[in-house]
Formats: C-alpha cells, structure tokens, sequence
C-alpha cells in the first residue's frame, strides 16, 4: 500500500540525490516547457455535506427510463442480489482490484474459477484471466492470428462499428491489414444481412491470417458460422467468432463452430451498465494458441505441503523480459469484474443461462412480431436473430423522441431504421405498451 502514501520533502530530496539530480524540474527536463502544465483550474475545495449535495445536483440532470428496449453492445440484464453482496465485500472491492491479480490466494482462485467457466461456456481449451473490454478482446485476437507471412486479417462487415475501429487502431501501427468482408445486400436474398459466404472465399487467400466474426452479428442475426468457419480453414486462416455470453445459453458454442479463438464483452455476466465501464473482455482459445494469449493466466498448483495452490502462469513472456517482440502490451486483467461474471455464472448455473438466452430470444421474436405490424414499420432482415433486430420505419428519431417522452428507451438508430433489443427485463406488458406507444405517437 506504499505506492498510495506520497513522499515527504527530505524523502524526494534523497530519491532526487541518488540519481544525480537537485530538482523535480531536472528529472523532467526533457519534456518542453511550453506543454508541462504549471498549475491546475480546480475550484475551492468543499466540505462532504456540500460535495454530496454537488454529486446529487449532477445526478438529477440524468434522465431515468423505466424502461429499456436498447443494447447494441450493451446490454440491461438482470442481476442476483448474491453478485453484488459478494464483490462488494471490501476485501474485493478497492480502486485497485478492477485489474489486480496476485493479491492473494482468493483472488487468484477467484480468476481460476473465471477462466474455467468461461473454458466451459465457449467450450474452448483454455482462457485468460480477462482482458479491458470486448473490443480489446477482439483487438488482440488479431495479433494472435497474425504471423510473418499472413499479415491480413478479415472481419466481417457486420460486427460492431466501434469494435473494427478498435481492430483497426491496433492494426495501424503492426504491419496487419484489416479488410471487412461484406454481406450479402440483395433483400430479396433469404441471407440479406449475413456474411456474404462467396465474398468471404474470395478475400481468401495465403495472406490471410484469420477471419473475425461476430455471432450474433451487429444487428442481432444468427449467422452460419460453421459453414463460414470451414471456409476459413481450408485456406489455413484462423477463425475468429466473437459471442455474446447470453446467447451461449442457447446457441452453439465457438468450439462447436470449429473457432480457434472465441472472445467477446463479459458486461452481461453480471455488470450493469455503469455509463459505459468498467466492464470485461474475455478471450479463450485452442490448447494450439494458449501460448499466445496475452495478460495474465492463473494456473492451479500445490504447494510444499502437497495443498492446493494458484499461481500466476505463462506470465515471464515477451511482455517482461523481450518487449520489442511482444504481440501484446497487455499484462494487467479486469479482476474484480471477471469475479463478477464468475459469481454471476456459478448463481445461475446451465439452467439460468438457457433460461435467461430462452427468454432473450422468445421475448424478443414476440416483440419483432409486434412491431412489424405497425403501419409503416417492417423487419428489415429475414434470418432468425437471438435479442436483436432491425426494422425500417419512417423518421426513427420521432418515434425515439415519442417513447423518452413516456419514460421508454426505445432502439438505437441505424441506417435510417432502429435496432431495438429485448432481455429477459422486459415484460409482455412493457413490449404491448412500447407497441401501443408508437401506435399513438
């Protein structure tokens, strides 16, 4: 706890005596003067009565919706009372433990525990004690696809606009190439939507280091990701599939589809939706890539008394010892959230998570069936989607204004439509009321 504790002035002088220096000012004397800020615009400081009154003030400018037909990458699940009561515990939950590992037994067998359940939901061999977020997760599946000869990676179209950004920033200064592989855009095609399977073995070539995919897709449809993975590997290419949790309660695992790397946004175990963070990407992989996964792996051990032990393992790599040739500069990991999706996993067991992905996908169908009866309104793509779906419609920011005016968040606007998504948080009487909203509008 040293780190948290600031120098006195006599013990500055000693730190600045023994590396030769008199000044603060020398230490940083390569950094030109003109950007070095010489003081800060902070106001007054503030008794606690006043702060808490100023956090209330900035708290009643939020706008609270009762309800929430919104995800697109985030997503408002329930959450077990357990989940909360056990990582709000104070032994767990300090400014640090979000990415501290090695604090002692407990959390390190907290992160066990993580990696072996996220082992046995996507059905790989072998996972890490997570990474920042699922677009870090995704990022970084790249750089272990990539090798001398195959520094192009493709990604389907269809994922996340702010998770190919991500990709793509990393990319920028590796040497890979991100290329997206569009989808099939006839709307008169059953697969309008998906990953066009013909584009995809066309941009397949001895170059190729891997192919992303994300299932479900952006918009909320299921793609075939057996059959786009069985492309990917007869030209020696990685597959990539980046899962939503949930979904895997229902839907087949990445290892099932023949991934090589599953990754994806842990915020649905049990984090809610905080602004945006902190949240978890996890990545699991094949036994052939567990080598190159990056961050940090808890391996169980015993000790000098033959008892059950964890242990920090596959950590002195290239992020240590040969930084020049990492693949990544990743060696930190959430550990406090990935104990959240653990807790979250172990209250609701196999049953929970189907029952939760069963009412995901039916509410969901119900409330498309709904909406696409509305004059006006129709479903824009014809595959079968897990929790989200798009319809076209006529000025969305309209009908959007109309239901924050009852209290009702609805979709997010996309290309002129609205992806709208529904868990198992909305009821058959919220989505009536949504539809009867947008009929009155």
């Amino acid at each position: 706890m040293a780190k948290y504790v600031p120098v006195n002035s006599s013990e500055r002088a000693e730190m600045l005596e023994a590396i030769g220096l008199r000044t603060v000012d020398e230490l940083f004397s390569q950094i030109p003067d003109k950007i070095k800020l010489r003081s800060l615009n902070l106001p007054s400081g503030m008794s606690e009565l006043e702060v808490s009154r100023h956090i209330q003030g900035l708290v009643d400018k939020n706008i609270r919706f009762g309800t929430i037909f919104r995800g697109a990458g985030a997503y408002n699940h329930y959450i077990p009372s357990i989940v909360r009561s056990i990582t709000g515990k104070e032994e767990f939950m300090t400014a640090y433990t979000p990415y501290q590992a090695e604090i002692s037994q407990g959390v390190l067998q907290s992160i066990f525990e993580f990696q072996t359940m996220i082992c046995r939901l996507t059905g790989m061999d072998t996972s890490n004690a997570s990474v920042y977020d699922g677009a870090s997760a995704a990022a970084e599946s790249v750089a272990m696809c990539v090798e001398r000869k195959r520094t192009k990676m493709l990604v389907a179209a269809n994922a996340n606009q702010m998770v190919i950004s991500t990709m793509m920033t990393y990319c920028a200064g590796s040497g890979a190439e991100i290329v997206l592989v569009p989808t099939v855009d006839d709307k008169s095609d059953p697969e309008y939507g998906l990953v066009d399977i013909g584009a995809l073995k066309t941009l397949l070539d001895d170059t190729t280091a891997g192919f992303y995919l994300q299932q479900p897709n952006y918009y909320g449809l299921i793609e075939d990701a057996t059959v786009l993975g069985e492309a990917v590997h007869a030209a020696g290419a990685k597959f990539v599939i980046g899962v939503n949790p949930i979904s895997l309660g229902l839907l087949k695992t990445p290892a099932e589809h023949g991934a090589d790397i599953a990754v994806g946004e842990g915020q649905p175990l049990g984090m809610p939706l905080s602004f945006g963070g902190p949240y978890l990407g996890f990545m699991a992989s094949t036994t052939a890539l567990q080598r190159k996964l990056p961050g940090r792996i808890v391996g169980e051990t015993v000790d000098v008394d033959g008892r059950r032990a964890f242990v920090l393992t596959l950590q002195a790599r290239e992020q240590h010892i040969r930084r020049e040739k990492a693949s990544s500069n990743i060696c930190s990991n959430q550990a406090l959230c990935a104990m959240t999706a653990a807790v979250y996993m172990a209250a609701m067991g196999p049953d929970g998570l189907h029952e939760v992905a069963r009412q995901n996908y039916s509410k969901s169908h119900y409330a498309a069936s709904k909406i696409a009866v509305v004059p006006g309104f129709s479903l824009r793509y014809k595959s079968d989607f897990f929790n989200e779906f798009v319809t076209d419609c006529p000025d969305p920011s309209a009908v959007l204004t109309s239901l924050e005016n009852k209290g009702i968040l609805g979709g997010y606007p996309v290309d002129g439509g609205i992806l709208w998504c529904v868990t198992e948080m909305n009821t058959k009487a919220e989505i009536d009321e949504l539809v009867k909203t947008i009929l009155d509008r």
